[in-house]
C-alpha cells in the first residue's frame, strides 16, 4: 500500500459567482497536481459560495450550478491522476441536495449528500436541502477515503458509515463561520470523531467574508491519535500538502511548488488578534464583493470611530479611507485635537464640516412647533441625523460606502440614533461589545501606536449635550456587557442573571432596553458576526412582542 498526497485548499468563494468559484477550484487543482497530489479537498459548497440562501429557490440558479460543475469536471480532465473533491448543490428526482462529488480525469466517480443539515443559529439548511442517507468512499493507491460534509462529523452516523465502508481517512468539506471559541469546538468535535472511528481526518474550511459571516479557514489535518499535524493560517486563502498512509498515518509534505504552505502549524492568535483579523477580513471582502473601492466614516474623537478607522485602514489601505469630523457646539476641543492626531498617524483623507449652524437652522424651523417643550433627546438626535445625512450625501456624490461606528453594547441598549449614527452601509462593530472595543484598541496599539492614548482613556461620550457621558443614564460597560453576554448570547433568563450576582435594577434596565429597541436593530446595517449570537441572522425577535421577563 502506497502513501497518497492530499492537498487541502481553503478558498475564498463569493456566493453566486459560479464561474469565479469554479476558476478558484481549478487553480487549486492545478497547484495540487503540480505538487504531485493525488487528491484535492475543497470546502463545502465551494462552487456556489456559502450560504447561497434563497438563490437556491431559483430554478435558473440551480440549473446553472449543474452546468458549471459539468464544465469544471471537463476542465480537470487533463490533470492526470488527480481526484478533486468539490462541494456543490445538485437537484435530482425533485430533491435539492448539499453535495460533494469526486471528480477524476473528466468523470464523476461518485457523489455524496450531506446527512446532517444544521438548522440553528445562522444555518437554515433544512429550508432548502433534503438529507442524504448513504456513505461515499473511494480508494486511491490502496488508501480508502470517506467523504463527510461539515455538520456530519458533529454526529456519529455519517463518520461511522464511512468507516464501516472501509475508510482510513475522512475528507471533510466545511463552511464553518468564525465566532469566538469556534475553532476549539471544531478541534474537540474532530478529536471525538477520530477516536470513535479510528480514522484520520482532513478538514477543509472556507475562508473570507460573506455579508455578516466571516470564514476563518484554519483548515487542519488530524491523525488517528488525535494530533493535529497541520493547520493552515487563519483568514487567508492557503493550500497545504499532506501524505496519507493506509494505516491512517499522516505527514506534512514539503513542496517546491510556489503557493503551497511549508509551515506545519500556523501560529495561534490571541483573542484580540483573532477578532481584529475577522473584522478586517469581513470588512475588506464586503467592500470588494459589493463593488466598492472606498469607505467613509464620521470621526468623533471617541474610541469607537477610532477603532473603526484603524480597522478600515488595515482592511483597505489609507488611500481608500475617508474620515469626516462634524463638530457641534458640544464637541470638546480635545475631541478635534485627538481626531486630527489620529488622521496624521494613519494618513487617511480628512474633512471637517461644522454642524452647529445647521442644527441652529433646525431649531429655528421647529421652534414654533416645539414652543413650550423642554429640550430632550429630540435635539440631540437632530445633531446625529445631520451627521448621517452629510455622510450619505458624500457617499452618493463620490461612491464611498458609509461605515457606521456603533458597537453591540449601544445597539443592545438603543444608545444610538436611527437615521443618524446608525445610517450607513456596514456596521463594523455591530457584534463587538464596548469592553472588547477597548481591548482591541490597546492590542492594535501594541502593533503600532495609531490610536492616541487619550482616546482610549477618556470617559466615553456622545457629546450631544453639555458634559455628557455614556454613564449618565447607563451602568458601567463591564456590567452592561456582562448582562448582554448572558441574556443575548447565552440566552439566560433575567432571573438567572440576577442569581449570578448582577444587581436586579441593572438587569431590569438592560433587559427592558434590549426589548424596546428591537425596532432600531431591525433597521441597522449588516456587520461582522464574531460571537455565538449576533444581532442579524441568528437573532430573530418579533417587533410586536408582549412577553416580559419575570424575576
Amino acid at each position: 500500500m502506497s502513501a497518497v498526497k492530499v492537498s487541502i485548499a481553503q478558498i475564498n468563494a463569493l456566493v453566486g459567482d459560479l464561474a469565479g468559484n469554479s476558476q478558484r477550484v481549478l487553480e487549486a487543482a492545478r497547484l495540487a497536481h503540480a505538487a504531485g497530489a493525488q487528491v484535492l479537498l475543497t470546502p463545502e459548497l465551494v462552487l456556489t459560495g456559502y450560504p447561497p440562501e434563497d438563490l437556491l429557490l431559483k430554478p435558473s440558479f440551480v440549473t446553472h450550478c449543474e452546468a458549471v460543475l459539468s464544465n469544471l469536471c471537463a476542465s480537470l480532465a487533463d490533470l492526470t491522476g488527480l481526484h478533486v473533491v468539490v462541494g456543490h448543490i445538485t437537484f435530482q428526482n425533485g430533491l435539492l441536495r448539499n453535495a460533494a462529488s469526486v471528480l477524476f480525469e473528466g468523470k464523476v466517480l461518485g457523489t455524496y449528500f450531506k446527512r446532517e443539515l444544521p438548522n440553528y443559529a445562522v444555518f437554515d439548511e433544512q429550508r432548502y436541502f433534503v438529507a442524504g442517507e448513504h456513505a461515499l468512499t473511494f480508494t486511491v493507491k490502496g488508501v480508502c477515503f470517506g467523504v463527510n460534509i461539515c455538520e456530519d462529523i458533529w454526529f456519529e452516523v455519517a463518520p461511522e458509515a464511512a468507516a464501516q465502508q472501509g475508510a482510513h481517512t475522512l475528507l471533510v468539506l466545511n463552511a464553518s463561520p468564525y465566532s469566538i471559541g469556534k475553532h476549539a469546538q471544531r478541534l474537540s468535535v474532530a478529536l471525538a470523531c477520530v477516536a470513535k472511528t479510528g480514522c484520520s481526518l482532513l478538514y477543509a474550511n472556507l475562508v473570507g467574508g460573506q455579508d455578516e459571516l466571516t470564514f476563518d479557514g484554519a483548515s487542519f489535518a488530524m491523525d488517528a491519535s488525535g494530533v493535529v499535524i497541520n493547520q493552515l493560517t487563519d483568514f487567508v486563502s492557503a493550500q497545504s500538502l499532506i501524505e496519507v498512509s493506509g494505516d491512517s498515518r499522516l505527514a506534512v509534505c514539503s513542496s517546491a511548488v510556489p503557493g503551497l504552505t511549508q509551515q506545519a502549524l500556523a501560529p495561534v492568535l490571541c483573542l484580540e488578534a483573532q477578532v481584529w483579523q475577522a473584522l478586517v477580513t469581513c470588512l475588506a471582502d464586503y467592500v470588494k464583493k459589493n463593488g466598492f473601492r472606498t469607505v467613509i466614516l464620521g470621526l468623533s474623537g471617541g474610541i469607537d470611530s477610532a477603532v473603526v478607522m484603524a480597522l478600515a485602514v488595515d482592511a483597505l489601505g489609507a488611500q481608500n479611507v475617508h474620515a469626516v469630523m462634524m463638530p457641534s457646539r458640544y464637541t470638546a476641543d480635545i475631541s478635534q485635537i485627538d481626531a486630527r492626531d489620529m488622521i496624521k498617524r494613519l494618513g487617511v483623507k480628512y474633512e471637517e464640516i461644522a454642524i452647529a449652524g445647521l442644527a441652529a437652522n433646525f431649531d429655528e424651523v421647529l421652534s414654533p412647533i416645539f414652543a413650550g417643550q423642554a429640550l430632550d433627546a429630540t435635539e440631540e438626535n437632530i445633531q446625529a441625523r445631520l451627521r448621517g445625512m452629510l455622510l450619505m450625501a458624500l457617499s452618493n456624490k463620490f461612491g464611498h460606502l458609509v461605515l457606521t461606528t456603533g458597537n453591540k453594547s449601544e445597539l443592545s441598549t438603543g444608545y444610538c440614533t436611527l437615521y443618524g449614527d446608525m445610517a450607513g452601509g456596514f456596521a463594523v462593530l455591530k457584534d463587538v461589545a464596548k469592553t472588547l472595543v477597548y481591548r482591541l484598541a490597546r492590542w492594535r496599539n501594541l502593533q503600532s501606536e495609531v490610536i492616541p492614548e487619550r482616546i482610549i482613556t477618556r470617559p466615553p461620550s456622545a457629546e450631544l449635550r453639555p458634559d455628557q457621558t455614556d454613564q449618565d443614564n447607563l451602568p458601567e460597560y463591564d456590567i452592561i456587557d456582562g448582562i448582554i453576554e448572558r441574556y443575548v448570547e447565552q440566552n439566560q433568563s433575567a432571573a438567572g442573571i440576577v442569581a449570578a450576582g448582577f444587581e436586579r435594577a441593572a438587569v431590569e434596565q438592560i433587559v427592558r432596553l434590549i426589548r424596546i429597541n428591537e425596532y432600531k436593530r431591525k433597521q441597522s446595517p449588516p456587520g461582522p458576526r464574531i460571537t455565538a449570537r449576533a444581532y442579524g441572522r441568528d437573532w430573530r425577535y418579533p417587533l410586536s412582542n408582549g412577553f416580559r421577563e419575570t424575576f
